[in-house]
């Protein structure tokens, strides 16, 4: 496996790879970046690293270090680029798998066009934010690999093997992230259009029967309810314990869950959602909309005097007073006295009507021309989530949450950030300024809110938000997206001592991204990630063909605890089963423990990193 990168997902994911799946790794990084680079400025890293950096050697006593740390056997090369040369140097024509992984895109797209050329078998896997870009990159880089006669059908390996697959890590990880926006503690996972959610529960009381959802995916370690206790990390032994089966959640008392469930969303009531044209009641204010109704209404009362007076036809009447009203009839001159009074009325009106036609049309043109602007938060605003940075990350998790009509006010320095024109699109409220400033967050309506997701490139920043929301509201939710991992734990376990009773989670973005990564380099289509504790489950869709551990085997034969466990059967994917398609909408959910895995069957899974590894059928390799 060939890993290209710079920044934290390339070692972090070339760690996965290494330590989970047991491959062979090559890792080619820019000069002097053995090390991941910190995304903020050298002044405010260091003060957080002055500040924690006696509580991460604490809460890391005994536990081995971080997962994240290279091993020695692996290959290291330092390159500038990914040329040519580099690529050739690296092996990637005798590779079975390349990951690019920089943060340009065009950079990913230059190198993989290179090394399809070098290696028209090789299963590429690349990392670009540009979604559409990627399909259609997806296309041409398989097309390309067809006509060399490397397909991913020609490969020698199962149909599910994927030649190319594009993967952004905002999309891998905003669910996860999304995910505290929830009622509950939830994690979030969208299989192809069918949004779930793995929530979070709390120890059952004595007589009360838990609700097992579709199903358990994890018993909680022991000390997730204790302030004082660690999360359970991929390598301890008192961690949580990942897919158990029925005799495990039966004996497993005082012991919190995390179970399956379809999401639903109970938050306040939204209004009901704009479309493209403009509502006409938007353009005028109240106070110029009853200015108007008091104008016809006295035309009204005009034209019903002037048929008393002289006996006319109504449609008459209205005609003359409204000729009146504009001052173009001829004056009643002659005329019986109450018709003289109604015609110097209706040219009383008539001037009244000049100004409120002359705001209509300032009022218009103000609100056409404000259409496109961002919008301020409504001075009523309540139960809301505020999201805290518009950049890769906060986009994607503010489409999601507006996916699910879940009510945001964004937060952002940027003027001119990626995400501001989704947020105009998207008529969301943004409140543009530093996070760190007085007042900033108090325009947000923090005090009012339900939950915080600092989502900024800056750590500290982050944190600083945190802290000062927790000061306006203690039982605030919230979320921080941390660089380092280690740092993260740091963060949610002091957090979680002092703040007992509110909901903290910190959150590593190439944590939540590389296990999607390494399984898409190991040709299995990742559906998505949630975090449990500190570990990862994923879940994928297999074909079981060439699988003896699902193959022939009843869904209660084919589970096994701790390592994987079926969930639904795709049935709309029968008759094409080439592993590149994404499950459709005929997913059943409710299968049979006695249904029998067919030849042809695709199914949708649940695993650990380590079971999707022991599945996979390449761990025969011995560790170097």
């Amino acid at each position: 496996m060939v890993v290209c990168g710079d920044d934290g997902l390339a070692h972090r994911l070339a760690a996965e790879l290494r330590g989970v799946y047991r491959e062979q790794v090559v890792l080619v990084v820019p000069p002097s970046r053995l090390t991941p680079p910190q995304p903020m400025a050298g002044r405010a890293r260091a003060a957080s690293a002055a500040l924690f950096g006696r509580m991460v050697t604490a809460v890391n006593r005994g536990t081995g270090g971080s997962d994240d740390t290279l091993v020695p056997d692996e290959r290291l090369m330092e390159a500038a680029e990914p040329t040519e040369a580099v690529l050739a140097d690296a092996g990637v024509d005798r590779a079975a798998a390349l990951a690019l992984v920089y943060d340009d895109d065009e950079t990913n797209i230059r190198a993989a066009l290179t090394a399809r050329r070098l290696n028209p078998r090789l299963r590429l896997v690349l990392r670009l934010y540009n979604r559409r870009l990627g399909q259609h990159i997806e296309e041409l880089l398989d097309q390309a690999a067809e006509l060399a006669g490397g397909s991913a059908a020609g490969r020698g390996g199962h149909g599910a093997d994927i030649a190319t697959t594009v993967l952004s890590d905002a999309d891998t990880t905003a669910p996860a992230l999304v995910a505290t926006a929830l009622v509950g503690t939830s994690k979030v996972v969208d299989a192809e259009g069918l949004l779930l959610r793995a929530v979070e529960r709390r120890p059952p009381r004595p007589g009360e029967v838990a609700d097992p959802g579709l199903c358990t995916l994890a018993l909680l370690s022991a000390t997730s309810n204790d302030p004082a206790g660690a999360e359970g990390s991929e390598d301890s032994g008192d961690g949580p314990q990942m897919l158990p089966d029925a005799e495990a959640v039966a004996a497993a008392t005082g012991r919190g869950t995390v179970v399956l469930e379809q999401v639903s969303y109970s938050g306040p009531p939204l209004p009901a959602r704009r479309t493209g044209v403009m509502p006409f009641a938007s353009l005028f204010s109240a106070r110029l909309r009853w200015s108007l109704a008091g104008l016809v209404a006295a035309v009204v009362a005009l034209a019903v005097a002037l048929i008393v007076v002289t006996d006319d036809h109504p449609l008459h009447a209205i005609y003359i007073t409204l000729l009146d009203l504009f001052a173009i009839n001829e004056p009643a001159i002659g005329a019986p006295t109450g018709q003289q009074i109604l015609q110097l009325l209706s040219g009383l009106v008539g001037l009244l009507l000049l100004p409120v036609l002359l705001a209509a049309v300032l009022e218009a043109l103000g609100t056409f021309r404000t259409a496109s602007a961002l919008r301020k938060p409504p001075r009523g605003l309540s139960g809301h989530v505020v999201l805290l940075g518009l950049g890769k990350i906060g986009t994607r998790v503010l489409t999601r949450l507006r996916e699910q009509d879940i009510p945001v006010v964004c937060v952002e320095a940027d003027p001119e950030a990626r995400g501001m024109a989704v947020a105009r699109r998207l008529r969301v409220p943004v409140v543009v300024g530093d996070v760190t400033q007085e007042g900033v967050l108090e325009s947000a309506k923090i005090h009012r809110a339900d939950a915080l997701l600092a989502l900024t490139s800056i750590d500290t920043t982050n944190l600083e938000a945190v802290l000062y929301a927790r000061s306006v509201r203690p039982d605030l939710r919230a979320v921080l997206r941390l660089y380092d991992d280690d740092f993260a734990k740091a963060v949610y376990r002091t957090l979680r001592t002092a703040h007992p009773a509110a909901l903290t989670r910190s959150r590593s973005v190439s944590h939540l991204a590389a296990p999607a990564f390494a399984g898409a380099m190991m040709g299995r289509q990742i559906l998505g990630a949630i975090p449990v504790e500190r570990r990862v489950l994923l879940f994928a869709a297999v074909v079981v063909d060439g699988h003896p551990q699902l193959e022939g085997r009843t869904v209660a034969e084919a589970f096994r605890p701790g390592a994987w466990r079926v969930l639904a059967l795709d049935t709309a994917a029968r008759g094409d089963h080439t592993g590149t398609e994404p499950p459709g909408s005929g997913l059943v959910w409710d299968l049979p423990h006695t249904y029998v895995l067919q030849t042809g069957d695709r199914v949708v899974l649940a695993a650990t990193r380590r079971g999707l590894a022991e599945l996979l059928g390449r761990r025969t390799r011995s560790t170097r």
